[in-house]
């Protein structure tokens, strides 16, 4: 993440942020960044220059908690020479005042729905107070929006429209973490779009725990109404999305893809199942059956969209024939890629107390086998796309093979050399005509 340098006037106060987990969690930070900044405080690149240092940190995964107090850990020897700590994010809210049990030395404990008061606390920290926290349950209605975003990237920019979750699946700890499902007005969400587009952004990416639930709180605009008008913002060539909810994954989203060409032909639609009985087991509020309706919805799109979705093996009950119900599913959707996990118990999650829980070596050996069997799938979709011509927005260069670094409309990687005696400039968009596939890229010649 770049650095972002306060006014010459400000404090010479410095901080380092290190950001763990999902998008949510590193737009976050972009937007912790921007309030510190705005406060008086200057970006620095490493721990031992910082005064302060900051983790913004995930839970999803098993022993994120112990991942953060090891971290702390290794640089509490830093508080010896003056430095505060404050840890933020998912495993803030989980693990709360533990953490100043644990780790004395840190001084600010706060969960994502409290950063709206980072300024306050801020100016605690500066006046020595210790033992700091924003902790929210459940009943917040906040969201946390500023004018102060420091967006990392110049091109390419996130705008969460939602907080929050309210779907209590069994395996998962977000909705105890993140709070209660909140919307951002549909006003405000469009006019930080409009303000990206005068900045230069190109492509827009919005973001929530479950960003199809998002129910504007000026009840002008359903999320496809609110995804089409971010589509038709001048100056906008991109709009993506994550992550979708299969349970309000609606027909209008199709629509709104078909009929707005900057909407990319990409969805991300978690599954985490293909057998019914366990998701009815995780609560996903829906069948197998249901999902692929969903799924046929967007197979009959105008044009074809990239489909990309979660899946979790081994959870607490699962059989063999269940495992078979998922690997099947591989085929029968033809996914362009699957990001899989092996199931790991949460703090106080449904799940946890569960029985007939899955060894580790088998939960292993059917991850495997569900990557193999999507490598395959992917190795012939991606062969497809040999001979054609893509859009690429180019994001970075490979000087050691002579290549630039581009991203399709559908979110694939595609790598391509150019017989320009210069790059062509990263966020440019540039047509490239696919020469080879590999199972996770695509390689080609610009046009």
């Amino acid at each position: 993440m770049a650095s972002v340098s306060a006014q010459p006037e400000s404090s010479s106060r410095t901080f380092y942020i290190e950001t763990f987990g999902c998008q949510m969690n590193a737009h976050d930070s972009e937007k912790v960044i921007g309030t510190l900044v705005q406060q008086g405080y200057t970006q620095v690149e490493e721990e031992e220059a910082a005064e302060l240092i900051l983790y913004n940190t995930c839970s999803i995964r098993d022993k994120a908690e112990q991942k953060v107090f090891n971290r702390l850990n290794d640089y509490k020897k830093l508080y010896k020479q003056g430095k505060r700590f404050a840890v933020l994010g998912c495993v803030a809210q989980q693990e709360g005042e533990k953490i100043f049990e644990r780790a004395p030395y840190v001084s600010i404990v706060s969960g994502s729905a409290s950063y709206n008061r980072l300024p306050q606390m801020l100016t605690q920290l500066q006046a020595g107070g210790q033992r700091i926290t924003g902790l929210d349950d459940r009943q917040t209605e906040e969201t946390f929006e500023t004018e102060f975003t420091a967006r990392s990237n110049p091109h390419r920019g996130y705008i969460t429209i939602i907080e929050g979750c309210d779907k209590f699946c069994a395996y998962c700890v977000v909705p105890y973490t993140r709070g209660k499902e909140r919307s951002r007005t549909s006003t405000s969400v469009l006019a930080e779009a409009r303000k990206m587009a005068d900045a230069g952004y190109t492509e827009i990416q919005l973001l929530g725990q479950n960003v199809n639930s998002y129910l504007d709180p000026e009840e002008k605009k359903s999320f496809a109404e609110l995804l089409a008008a971010v589509g038709e913002v001048a100056g906008i060539r991109r709009v993506r999305f994550t992550t979708s909810h299969p349970r309000h994954f609606s027909r209008d989203i199709v629509e709104a893809i078909d009929a707005v060409p900057s909407l990319c032909d990409h969805v991300h639609l978690p599954v985490q199942s293909g057998s019914s009985r366990v998701l009815g087991m995780m609560n996903r509020e829906y069948s197998r059956e249901q999902y692929l309706e969903r799924i046929s919805w967007i197979k009959a799109a105008k044009r074809p969209i990239s489909l990309t979705t979660d899946m979790i093996v081994g959870f607490p009950g699962e059989t063999p024939e269940d495992f078979e119900d998922t690997v099947s599913l591989l085929g029968e959707v033809q996914y362009d890629g699957v990001f899989g996990f092996k199931y790991s118990p949460r703090p106080n999650t449904p799940a946890i107390s569960m029985a007939d829980s899955i060894a580790e070596e088998e939960k292993s050996l059917r991850l495997q086998l569900l990557f193999d069997r999507q490598r395959e799938i992917q190795r012939i979709n991606y062969a497809k796309h040999v001979g054609e011509t893509l859009e690429v927005m180019v994001e970075g260069y490979n000087s050691a093979r002579g290549q630039v670094i581009g991203r399709t409309s559908q979110n694939k990687t595609l790598n391509f050399t150019t017989s320009l005696p210069i790059y062509p400039a990263q966020g440019s968009y540039v047509p490239v005509r696919v020469t080879q596939s590999y199972p996770n890229s695509l390689v080609g010649e610009a046009v």
